[in-house]
């Protein structure tokens, strides 16, 4: 008997997740079954190259198939090889990243891709321990990757197989709490046999089928053995995190001209968020701070110039995954200074229509529209 035991604090649902080895046969069997008839066509399952597998495993993190795909196909255009990626500038790869998010899956795929090259030989490595060196590649990731590549019987664990595999047995608790027990499980029903196909099987059973609001649970191939269907909680489960408040900063923003009409932009650093992205410089306004103050304010201790505050140009707000922004964008005249990368890796005067040669932050990209409607 293969024996998962999830704890919980519900005796009469998911009180343990006991799987008798006949279910476990089952399971594999009826998800291979559907698998064979409903699962997605998707591009990079057209090919066992590890490096296009890497790549598409990287860019689906908290991202849609259907967002994935056109960055996905343009990627591989770009960049074929390993050897393509490593030789390539960064701010060329966060560029063809621009407006898929989360840009630090860009930067570490870039720096893996330099790893490879030079310790082993442009060859994407097959064990895992080796893999799980590489920047950006979790235990999912580089399950993921040498399932698919190499057939290799190793568990993932992403968003869908969790909410699968907490359905399957009832969890009674966030998925959060029970995240070594939910890697045993899915490592007890994958199929040995059949691992590239299995893991690829479950996550459509999780994209498709058992999707986070009103599974589609007469369609599910196991129906028959879910814990949550069979106690009609599988609305409820898995069981939601508390959730803080969502923080929400107010931001005020610089346009900055100068005589020859040229815009002063930064390259922020590369740690955080947006690391190594270009912007519009600015910061968080202060309580009891006006915006024009906020912006005199941060372009001095940014890049130690004066500026004058003229005309409001826009006003953005954008969300992210743990706050909210509302960007108060104005324009500004250089007065006095020459910039100075202070607290950023690098300043530049652009012209405007120089402005799309660099990677800019999504919402940014909603100044520069907002700059090129303005110009015309």
């Amino acid at each position: 008997m293969v024996r998962v035991r999830i704890s919980n604090s519900k005796p009469s649902v998911g009180q343990g997740a006991d799987l008798p080895i006949f279910v476990v046969v089952e399971l594999r069997r009826s998800l291979l079954t559907w698998y064979a008839k409903a699962g997605r066509t998707l591009p990079w399952r057209q090919t066992q190259d590890p490096y296009a597998i890497w790549v598409s495993e990287i860019m689906l993190q908290q991202t849609q198939v259907k967002t994935v795909i056109p960055y996905y196909e343009r990627w591989l255009a770009t960049f074929p090889t390993i050897q393509s990626l490593a030789d390539a500038e960064q701010e060329q790869v966060l560029k063809l990243w621009q407006g898929l998010g989360y840009y630090a899956r860009a930067r570490n795929l870039h720096r893996a891709a330099q790893e490879i090259v030079d310790r082993h030989g442009g060859q994407f490595p097959q064990d895992l321990a080796t893999v799980l060196t590489l920047p950006g590649v979790g235990r999912t990731t580089a399950g993921g990757i040498l399932s698919a590549a190499f057939d290799q019987p190793l568990p993932i664990l992403d968003g869908n197989v969790k909410r699968v595999l907490a359905r399957l047995t009832a969890l009674a608790v966030p998925t959060s709490r029970a995240i070594a027990q939910l890697w045993q499980l899915s490592e007890a029903v994958l199929d040995p046999q059949r691992p590239r196909h299995f893991n690829q099987a479950i996550m459509d059973l999780g994209a498709t089928v058992c999707g986070p609001r009103q599974p589609d649970c007469p369609t599910c191939p196991w129906q028959t053995h879910c814990r949550a269907y069979q106690a009609n909680m599988q609305d409820e489960i898995p069981l939601a995190e508390s959730r803080s408040p969502v923080p929400h900063k107010q931001i005020g923003v610089a346009v900055i001209w100068n005589e020859q009409q040229q815009i002063l932009i930064d390259r922020r650093k590369q740690q955080g968020l947006l690391g190594g992205l270009w912007e519009f410089p600015g910061g968080k306004i202060e309580p009891g701070e006006t915006v024009e103050a906020c912006i005199v304010r941060e372009i001095q201790e940014e890049l130690g110039i004066e500026v004058a505050v003229g005309d409001r140009l826009i006003t953005i707000d954008h969300a992210y995954s743990h706050f909210r922004v509302t960007l108060n964008v104005f324009h500004c005249r250089h007065v006095a200074g020459e910039p100075q990368p202070i607290e950023c890796d690098e300043v530049r005067w652009v012209t405007l229509a120089e402005i799309d040669q660099f990677p800019f932050p999504k919402a940014n990209e909603k100044i520069i529209e907002a700059l090129k409607t303005a110009t015309l």
